[in-house]
């Protein structure tokens, strides 16, 4: 009909739901729409699903193009908040009963998983919906509409209950005066020749006789529209109700004006009509521009259309059967960000579905500490829950990622929070720490005990016999080689960094080579008591001050370049150990270090290899067996050292480094000296001349 109006140019108003397609102006020239437009409507209806979280929901809408771009819009904005559809289904247009429609898709909507319905589609459209439900079975479904479907409107004979406790989004409109006073005041009585209030009072007020007669005079004569129930007659004026006023208003004002210009330029002479041609409102139409009784603006020209507003109301149903539209909250599309969404939960009434709002979801919340797991092939609303990794929280629910503490912080036992990390490092007020401290300077003592010993019984032959010089400055490195550990224990700082490694590299090389001295005087010794033997004149004090003098300045010269180059520095390590940052020192250079060790060990190896080759030369005092067990045992604690200090973490490898510092240091000690303390304290008759030669008489 609309083809056939056009080309006359018939103005035609649409008072529907906005379609994008009626605003082809190349297509539809003639037409206008009054209706606001509907282009955020998908955005509040998602809204509220994300508010309630209801993420598995069914979409119901009609099989036509309206539909489908309703359906276009809606999955896309669901897909932005991880909303899924458990099901769509196209209503067919064209059939209004159930009894046309051999499609059972109630059913299939009734025994979907989904507890949570969203329906668009205008009252019509619709209507099939009504008459698919069967009486008296309470559908345990949450119902969202549009603001097209009047969810009150049925049939007298079908039941409503199966919408008891729906949502839906109507047009906010104002109040109109004197409309509520004009309908009380409606009766078909006073105007006869309105037959559709007449047939329309004798269906609503049933008024017949056992006859099945109906007459106007058999109704009850104080009988108003106000007493009917809601689903047959709305007092309140619907969204759809307010556009058909307002185009009604349009085309009066529209008539107004074009008579108005009619009257300036008509032509005086008799008999010509006033009344436009169709055709000539047009230009009115397009310009048209008013306030109606209730204070909004009209227009007809849709560029100046505004996106319509919503309340969003709450379909109840009262113990006496009566209906009612309740406001519970509103969505403003022009309202700014945060503002144009709200909703009061404590206002609703769920019906069906309990007194709490209902779960629509594919799997169960995912508890924090857990993530969502979604397997191939499922929606990303169907997921497993997995427990984060070692080392990660998730503090939400449903949480898509598991994250990482903050480096000073570390994971609690059921991974959904973070608990601040203790600051660790061998600490000298712990037992521990106090301890080692306790030994080395115990040791350091003993050594200097030893030294006191040995300066004051210098002129003994046992103390002679070996070389004076090197055993005080053996001593005196051993001595620096005990206290030396000291600068491990405690937090660590930049000058603790600086001298750890390099005084313990520096006095153990001293301490080494005053050992491989001694081993090399030793065979020395030995070698030059043949006659005629050229060794004699090796036989001095300049060549073993001068073998520790050359050994020591290697390692410091190493040492120098470690410090200038990559020197260590005070460090966190907040990953070895878990709920602890450790204070440690970082060496730097790690190729730097082990040189340091490595130019150690091959002093060690070589003193032990000449103390070895050297054990049974026929000496009173021979000191090579002694240095032979102690180098063995330097070497045993320093190749035990190299493994388990790459495995240890923390203040364990501080553990291990002063354990090693003071076991090789006793070791040395314990070997070499001990045994001519004994003889000088304790076996002074063993530590004479006489004794001597007696000695080495019986053994020729």
């Amino acid at each position: 009909m609309g083809t056939l109006l056009e080309l006359y140019k018939f103005p035609q108003i649409s008072f529907g739901p906005f379609d994008s397609i009626l605003s082809d102006k190349a297509q539809f020239l003639s037409l206008y729409q009054m209706a606001s437009r509907d282009s955020f409507l998908p955005h509040g209806m998602v809204q509220l699903l994300v508010h309630f979280k209801w993420t598995w929901v069914g979409l119901v809408t009609t099989d036509d193009l309206r539909g489908e771009e309703f359906l276009r819009e809606v999955t896309g904005e669901m897909a932005k908040y991880d909303v899924c559809a458990a099901f769509t289904e196209k209503i067919p247009v064209s059939e209004r009963q159930h009894a046309e429609s051999e499609d059972n898709f109630m059913s299939r909507i009734m025994e979907s998983s989904a507890r949570v319905i969203v329906i668009h589609g205008d009252t019509d459209s619709l209507m099939i919906l009504r008459h698919s439900q069967i009486p008296f079975s309470p559908a345990y479904k949450l119902w969202i509409a549009s603001s097209h479907w009047d969810i009150i409107m049925r049939p007298n004979f079908v039941d409503s209950y199966h919408f008891y406790g729906a949502l839906t989004f109507t047009y906010l409109t104002r109040e109109v005066p004197g409309f509520k006073s004009f309908l009380r005041s409606i009766n078909p009585n006073e105007d006869p020749e309105d037959i559709a209030l007449k047939e329309f009072w004798l269906s609503a007020f049933w008024c017949q006789e056992e006859s099945i007669k109906l007459e106007l005079e058999l109704c009850e004569p104080n009988a108003t529209l106000e007493a009917l129930p809601e689903f047959l007659f709305d007092m309140t004026m619907s969204g759809l109700s307010y556009t058909i006023y307002n185009a009604v208003y349009a085309v009066a004002w529209a008539l107004h004006e074009a008579l108005l210009k009619k009257s300036e330029t008509a032509s005086e002479e008799a008999g010509e009509s006033w009344v436009p041609h169709p055709w000539q409102l047009h230009s009115f139409l397009k310009n048209i521009c008013f306030n109606n009784s209730a204070g909004d603006q009209v227009f007809m020209d849709e560029k100046r259309i505004s996106e319509a507003q919503y309340d969003i109301k709450n379909y109840v149903i009262y113990r006496n059967d009566t209906e009612m539209l309740l406001k519970v909250g509103q969505f403003l599309p022009s309202a700014p960000p945060g503002q144009d969404f709200t909703v009061c939960e404590e206002a609703i009434d769920w019906g069906w579905v309990g007194s709490k709002a209902p779960r629509s979801v594919c799997s169960d919340s995912c508890d924090p500490g857990y993530r969502k797991t979604i397997e191939e092939g499922n929606p990303v609303c169907c997921f497993s829950c997995s427990q984060c990794p070692e080392g990660e929280i998730s503090n939400r629910i449903d949480a898509d990622h598991c994250e990482k503490c903050p480096e000073d912080e570390y994971p609690n036992k059921d991974r959904d929070g973070c608990l601040p990390k203790v600051v660790t490092f061998l600490d000298l007020a712990e037992p521990l720490g106090m301890t080692l401290a306790l030994i080395a300077v115990s040791f350091a003592l003993l050594t200097a005990l030893v030294l006191w010993v040995f300066v004051k019984f210098q002129d003994t032959p046992i103390v002679k016999a070996n070389n004076r010089t090197l055993s005080y400055t053996l001593l005196i490195s051993l001595t620096f080689c005990f206290l030396c550990s000291l600068l491990f224990i405690g937090r660590p700082t930049a000058a603790t960094c600086l001298l750890r490694q390099t005084t313990f590299g520096a006095v153990f090389t001293v301490a080494v080579s005053s050992i491989l001295a001694k081993t090399i005087m030793v065979v020395l010794a030995f070698r030059a008591t043949r006659p005629e033997s050229r060794i004699r004149m090796w036989v001095q004090s300049r060549v073993s001050n001068s073998v520790v003098l050359i050994c020591s300045g290697i390692q410091v010269i190493l040492c120098g370049i470690w410090l200038g180059t990559s020197p260590p520095f005070p460090d966190v390590d907040p990953d070895s150990e878990p709920g602890h940052i450790i204070i440690l020192c970082n060496e730097g250079s790690d190729i730097a270090f082990y040189c340091v060790l490595g130019y150690m060990g091959f002093l060690a190896l070589g003193s032990f290899t000449v103390a070895f080759l050297a054990r049974s030369l026929p000496d009173t005092f021979n000191e090579a067996k002694f240095i032979t067990f102690s180098m063995l045992v330097f070497c045993s604690v320093w190749v035990s050292f190299l493994p388990t200090y790459q495995s240890t973490k923390g203040k364990a490898m501080v553990i291990v480094e002063i354990f090693s510092i003071l076991a090789s240091s006793a070791g040395l000690l314990g070997c070499i000296f001990i045994p001519k303390g004994y003889v000088i304290l304790l076996r002074p008759e063993r530590n004479t001349q006489g004794e001597i030669k007696k000695k080495v008489g019986s053994k020729h």
